[in-house]
């Protein structure tokens, strides 16, 4: 096998061995949606860095990983509890609320009314502006 294979696989083995602790912080929920009692997936926020990073990983659903990966699946309605999410105690949390919240905000005044009345650190909203949702 090649070099980059190689070194693919030990980027997954460090992403795996993040497992127990996402697990512990999230509560074994998605840490976007909010869903218990499914099964979780690790989920890495674009842009990735070289070096797996904990901070950039979050616990989520397939079903919400389908949505970020196909926003067109979003459905509005289902995306309400955003607007406690953006308080989040973990910044990638606020990042991701941010990220979806601008997506749908063109369309969705309610959205656009929770981003006017958060408060939100710049490094928050600056990350939340580095990489497009889509």
């Amino acid at each position: 096998m090649g070099k980059g294979y190689d070194e693919n696989q030990e980027r997954l083995a460090v992403l795996q061995g993040f497992g127990k602790d996402l697990a512990l912080r999230a509560k074994s929920t998605c840490e976007l949606s909010g869903a218990k009692g499914i099964a979780l997936k690790l989920y890495e926020v674009r842009p990735a860095p070289k070096d797996p990073d904990f901070e950039r990983c979050l616990l989520l659903s397939q079903e919400t990983i389908a949505a970020l990966e196909k926003p067109a699946l979003f459905v509005a309605h289902d995306w309400r509890h955003l607007g406690e999410l953006i308080w989040s105690q973990f910044p990638l949390q606020q990042v991701m609320a941010y990220r979806i919240l601008t997506y749908l905000a063109p369309k969705y005044d309610w959205c656009a009314e929770i981003l006017e009345e958060a408060y939100l650190e710049d490094e928050v909203v600056a990350e939340g502006q580095s990489a497009p949702l889509i």
